[in-house]
């Protein structure tokens, strides 16, 4: 006979299961290869087009490099690359989105920006969990708007210090 579990235990499995989930909100939509992207517009704060980063030595093949802006020396990293998804040639579609993340700014080189969409909170399914390229932590969820399937990204934990390989200013 099988015991119910207790209201602790089935709380922990939960908060281990769904440890970061995305909000209601608006989302900035963006293509990668041939996929779309959601990511919170909370998060952006500008729209660049793509120009070539000064590049830095020792640093991970997907930090393109930096660029100032306006006095800030902004990493540069291509999405593309940080996912393994197959290399796509910069064209006139490709951009920067500038965000701000944990307090620091970050450049993300995506091939396109689509629009924004509104994203209820019970719209973003959980993600199946693959032996993929994608590790499960980069990723809020799944959502459907019309005929598209959304991938929600989850850029803190994407382009967070440690995975970035970056150490943390004194």
């Amino acid at each position: 006979m099988q015991t119910a579990q207790s209201p602790r235990n089935f709380d922990q499995q939960t908060k281990r299961s769904n440890v970061v989930r995305a909000d209601s909100g608006q989302y900035l939509t963006l293509r990668l290869g041939d996929e779309d992207y959601a990511i919170d517009i909370m998060r952006v704060q500008e729209i660049r087009s793509y120009e070539e980063p000064t590049k830095m030595a020792n640093s991970p093949s997907f930090i393109k490099g930096v660029i100032n802006l306006r006095g800030v020396i902004v990493p540069i990293v291509d999405l593309r690359m940080k996912l393994n998804i197959s290399k796509v040639d910069y064209n006139e579609f490709t951009v920067v989105i500038i965000l701000r993340l944990h307090g620091t700014v970050i450049g993300a080189v995506v091939d396109a920006v689509s629009d924004v969409v509104d994203l209820d909170a019970n719209m973003i399914k959980d993600a199946p969990q693959f032996e993929s390229a994608i590790d499960a932590r980069f990723i809020l969820g799944l959502a459907t708007v019309g005929e598209r399937m959304l991938i929600v990204m989850n850029m803190e934990a994407l382009l967070s210090n440690a995975e970035m390989g970056m150490v943390a200013a004194p």
